[in-house]
């Protein structure tokens, strides 16, 4: 199998590749040792119904072990999406319908393969043991553990310290979730950082229950394009992994040169460490320009969710915006409603989204950093009626084709 002709000094190193923590290293190292498949678990509550490049951190490391011979469950919490994991929340957290629930799911199973590899992933559902499970068998979870090592957790410390309510619900969403690893028999188990005390749970009911406790590893949490937060679609510093690749490209184009180095570590598979390493001695040397090398990872992204000919297409069009190198008509067309009478340029950037706001509109014109089909446009009275199109830029990398029909 592939983990023998692998060895298990270079599966190792393949696996502690972006990884923050692994609980516990010895053991993994044993388990894998023995040379048999194990059985790799990432769960995801789907409380919205699209993945972005946060959650592939985890999915790309889940390919990983499939790489070397290993069994992953992608499991889908449609159970513990209707509990609301409170990890990380200040407040309790609002609990999904059952509804919403089976309509985010279905969206996440349709996703998950275009960095899984299907024939090898276990698509599960914790509904499957938690749906059979009576109020006895919750009572008899719930004995599992006590008050005070719920309040070991950080967050849920800091609320009770802070007199903010902690509902009793919440308090199951770590026994929940460690339960999970009993019914699936897991041998390793994914999570972000902040996940850590859900994850060491499911070690502690496994032994429990007679069985060998899990491994950890924790994945360090993706900042966003903003290159502060993390990433988050109600921060909107998010790149969908269904968005259009030329929205990927851009979006990409923009981050931060410093961030460009993180993301190729947790997301890219056609660059290695040492690849990395040397691609950031040339930058630093000023032997290479770091565009040209945020492009490749632009273009990989792209490819791997959309398709080689569409990220190809894509670099065209950025190219043909950015650089004045092509054909701009490549770029998809956003189409706006307008009122019969149009919009005025600062009110039509804000609408395009390409400015938070009319008055950081008006700066942008000031600093004549904006374009349309690359000419320099410094009126901001100007109107834009309905039947107008062409290509709005606001500064070098943010940029969109837009159509005005009337509303």
């Amino acid at each position: 199998m592939a983990i023998e002709k692998t060895g298990v000094d270079e599966a190792f190193a393949q696996i502690r590749r972006g990884v923050d923590e692994i609980l516990k290293e010895d053991e993994l190292r044993a388990r894998l040792a023995l040379g048999k498949p194990l059985r790799i678990k990432a769960g995801f509550d789907p409380t919205a119904p699209d993945l972005h490049l946060g959650h592939t951190v985890l999915l790309n490391k889940m390919r990983q072990f499939q790489d070397l011979g290993h069994t992953v469950i992608f499991l889908i919490g449609d159970f513990t999406g209707m509990i609301g994991d409170p990890s990380g929340k200040n407040v309790t957290r609002k609990p999904l319908t059952r509804r919403e629930v089976l309509a985010n799911a279905e969206t996440y199973a349709a996703q998950v393969y275009k960095v899984l590899d299907r024939a090898r992933t276990e698509l599960r559902f914790n509904s499957e043991w938690f749906g059979e499970m009576d109020a006895a068998g919750m009572i008899r979870l719930a004995a599992s553990h006590t008050v005070a090592r719920m309040l070991e957790r950080d967050d849920f410390a800091k609320r009770y310290a802070a007199q903010q309510p902690i509902a009793i619900h919440e308090f199951l969403y770590p026994l929940v979730q460690g339960y999970d690893s009993v019914a699936l028999q897991c041998d390793v188990e994914l999570g972000g950082t902040d996940q850590k005390f859900n994850l060491l749970m499911g070690r502690a009911l496994q032994e429990q229950h007679g069985q060998l406790p899990q491994i950890v590893l924790t994945m360090p949490l993706l900042e966003g394009i903003d290159g502060v937060n993390k990433m988050s679609k109600s921060l909107g510093n998010y790149i969908g992994i269904n968005e259009p690749a030329i929205d990927i490209v851009t979006k990409t184009m923009k981050i931060d040169d410093t961030l460009m180095w993180r993301w190729f570590e947790l997301l890219s598979f056609e660059k290695s460490l040492d690849d990395i390493a040397r691609m950031k001695r040339e930058t630093e040397s000023e032997q290479a320009n770091p565009r040209d090398f945020k492009l490749q990872l632009a273009r990989e992204l792209a490819a791997r969710f959309q398709g080689e000919a569409e990220a190809e297409r894509a670099l065209a069009a950025w190219h043909a915006v950015v650089r004045g190198e092509g054909d701009t008509t490549l770029l998809p067309v956003t189409e706006i409603a307008v009122p019969p009478n149009g919009l005025k340029l600062p009110a039509l950037l804000t609408a395009t989204g390409l400015t938070a706001s009319n008055s950081e509109a008006h700066r942008k014109i000031r600093e004549r950093a904006v374009r349309i089909d690359a000419q320099v446009i410094e009126d901001a009275q100007r109107d834009f009626a309905p039947g107008f199109e062409g290509v709005l830029q606001v500064g070098k990398r943010n940029f969109a084709r837009v159509r005005l029909r009337e509303r």
